[in-house]
């Protein structure tokens, strides 16, 4: 069993991976998008920050994956693979089309996905999901107000001064949002797979309790850090370039409004949705400018693959599961 949960937190890692390979989009495309910074420059200080966070946030959205998903005194680590393999297939396939979707509920989904398969629709921790659920909803409707007020703000102070000194200042100013979000999005995605690995570690008995070693933290922040760094181009260029063209201070707005609801949900245990809640404040910070700044047909096919991210993830989970069954 012991070589069994190996390899499971091996796949663990490998899905950590992929998600900072997809979500590097999250931290960087705003400062991309509006040329304050060079691709690989962005990619390496949100890697770096995307390590720190979890030291800086504490470990609550963990015990949320870790608890809230599946009954963990139920679990099996083979269901987790399937799980796992679910989550990390549909990520892959979402990242290759260049879908900014969301790897955290890829997760959840995937996990769901093969606790119904093995034990059943009543072993799923409903309460826990009730809070999953929630932060799916309030992630990018808070995410876009938050956005659209900052960047309102914004404009009516310096509605007096001239473009270029504004454009240039908050250009350097969104090199610290840009650091500030990839800090809270690696406190928030970062920790799903420290749960994750976790729940391997009490299935496989190989823990008395779920407690957090600091190993797992530092194993589930490097391969965070590494696939951010590796990251997803085209995603980076769906959210940056293709939902509305930025100003610096718009990027500034939606970097640092996103950071503020992803603290929030960190501190609160909530594991939210860092693709949904980016994705709303660059929504928010472009219509602030006028509505038709934003391109309303790309957002409603970034709304559409979240809608259908937890459903196809859960199938994948289901798929997987049920053929491991059959060999083990």
């Amino acid at each position: 069993m012991i070589e069994i949960a190996i390899g499971a937190i091996i796949v663990a890692l490998i899905f950590d991976f992929v998600n900072g390979f997809n979500d590097s989009a999250n931290s960087v495309a705003t400062v991309i998008g509006t040329r304050v910074l060079k691709p690989i420059h962005a990619v390496g200080l949100s890697a770096a920050m995307n390590f720190i966070g979890p030291f800086i946030f504490g470990v609550a959205v963990a015990t949320t994956i870790a608890k809230g998903i599946v009954s963990p005194d139920d679990i099996t680590v083979y269901m987790i693979i399937g799980g796992l393999a679910g989550a990390i297939g549909w990520s892959t396939l979402c990242t290759y089309f260049g879908l900014p979707i969301s790897n955290s509920h890829s997760l959840v989904g995937g996990i769901m996905g093969a606790g119904i398969a093995g034990l059943g629709f009543e072993k799923l921790v409903y309460g826990g999901l009730t809070k999953i659920f929630a932060g799916i909803v309030i992630s990018p409707v808070g995410g876009m107000i938050f956005g659209l007020l900052v960047t309102t703000l914004i404009i009516t102070v310096f509605a007096g001064y001239k473009p270029g000194p504004v454009n240039k200042t908050f250009g350097k100013l969104q090199i610290v949002s840009s650091a500030w979000f990839a800090l809270t999005h690696g406190a928030n995605d970062g920790q799903k797979t420290m749960g994750i690995i976790v729940l391997i570690l009490f299935s496989a008995g190989m823990i008395p309790e779920l407690e957090m070693p600091l190993w797992v933290i530092l194993a589930a922040a490097t391969a965070m850090g590494l696939g951010t760094f590796f990251g997803g181009y085209k995603v980076i260029k769906t959210l940056g370039v293709k939902i509305t063209k930025l100003k610096p201070y718009q990027g500034f707005a939606a970097e640092t409004s996103g950071g503020l609801m992803l603290a929030i949900f960190a501190v609160l245990g909530i594991p939210a949705s860092t693709t949904h809640a980016i994705t709303g404040t660059i929504m928010g910070s472009g219509a602030a400018r006028r509505k038709r700044a934003v391109r309303w047909k790309v957002s409603r096919q970034i709304v559409f693959s979240w809608i259908i991210t937890i459903p196809g993830s859960a199938l994948m989970g289901m798929g997987v599961t049920y053929l491991i069954q059959l060999f083990v």
